[in-house]
């Protein structure tokens, strides 16, 4: 399953305590790193939303934050008799031991009175902030399920231009090789003619064969790249396997069990590819060759640069 690290969503529970609001954030991380930003009211919804967060998102640094509202309760109870009598039992108590005690004005009054009516308890924020965050979180997994589709597009369409290079060149290693022997022959000569300025007529056969099984020897070292060819078209095949799932739908991304970090995957892919890569331009046995790795690794590195925000 191909999903981005990037997404944003958000979700709202309201009931007659008021409203909770949660909006969920996620960037790129190599591992799983969740932060919240929420009052204490809502302190006992954290564990539970690690728990589900856990079950939805295996990397990437997450930020969620919330917030509440409570219900404003109507005017006419905010000041009735029962409150104000509660309030004025408690100022004389406060005065029979501390009698120089003010009485308190109507703006605390009124403040009092609107706590006490509103006070909710923790449980019930708790599942408030549980039904918004059941929104927020399909919301962010969607996102990050369609950012990845595209970023797994965009590493299909760069690896069919890495393929393309690998094939080209691939077909120019006939001719390549031919011009090869070619000047292997003629800087054995020279190399045989400068050893034995004499001629051969001091060489012993075994001599001569082990010079020229050096040299051969050099030359198969230095331009036979087909491993290397071989190699990336095989790295170039699981990097398609790996992202083939983008191609399927949303809602079937979301049901499938997450088996792996494919962003993981994905790296340690294309650092295998990147060495051969480099092997290939140390090999290479012409300017058009040189050219083709320093092409391959800038395209590989695009690729690499794309996966580092993949799941």
């Amino acid at each position: 399953m191909t999903a981005s690290m990037t997404a944003f969503g958000n979700g709202k529970a309201t009931g007659e305590f008021g409203s909770v609001s949660i909006e969920i954030k996620t960037v790129n991380s190599r591992y799983l790193d969740v932060q919240f930003r929420m009052p204490d009211e809502l302190r006992l919804a954290e564990q539970p939303i690690r728990e589900k967060l856990a079950k939805s998102l295996t990397r990437g640094k997450v930020e969620i934050r919330a917030s509440f509202t409570r219900a404003q309760a109507p005017g006419e109870q905010r000041l009735s008799e029962a409150a104000l009598l509660r309030i004025a039992d408690q100022l004389n108590l406060v005065r029979r031991i501390l009698p120089a005690t003010e009485s308190p004005r109507l703006s605390e009054i009124l403040a009092w009175s609107d706590q006490q009516n509103t006070a909710i308890e923790p449980e019930v924020w708790s599942q408030a902030c549980m039904a918004a965050f059941q929104p927020a979180v399909e919301q962010l997994v969607e996102g990050r399920l369609r950012e990845g589709e595209r970023l797994a597009q965009t590493m299909l369409d760069t690896a069919r231009d890495v393929r393309a290079i690998v094939d080209l060149v691939e077909s120019h290693m006939p001719v390549l090789l031919q011009t090869q022997r070619d000047k292997l022959a003629t800087k054995l000569r020279e190399t045989i003619q400068n050893a034995f300025p004499a001629g051969f007529a001091h060489i012993t056969g075994p001599e001569l064969s082990e010079r020229i099984a050096s040299e051969s020897s050099f030359f198969a070292l230095r331009i036979d790249v087909a491993e290397e060819l071989a190699r990336l078209k095989s790295h170039l095949t699981e990097l398609e396997f790996l992202l083939s799932h983008a191609s399927t739908s949303s809602q079937q991304k979301a049901s499938t069990k997450n088996t792996g970090s494919t962003g993981k995957r994905l790296d340690f892919l294309f650092q295998e590819m990147n060495r051969e890569a480099n092997t290939l331009g140390s090999k290479a046995g012409s300017l058009d060759m040189t050219r083709a790795a320093m092409d391959l690794k800038l395209l590989i590195e695009q690729m690499r640069e794309q996966a580092m925000n993949i799941e």
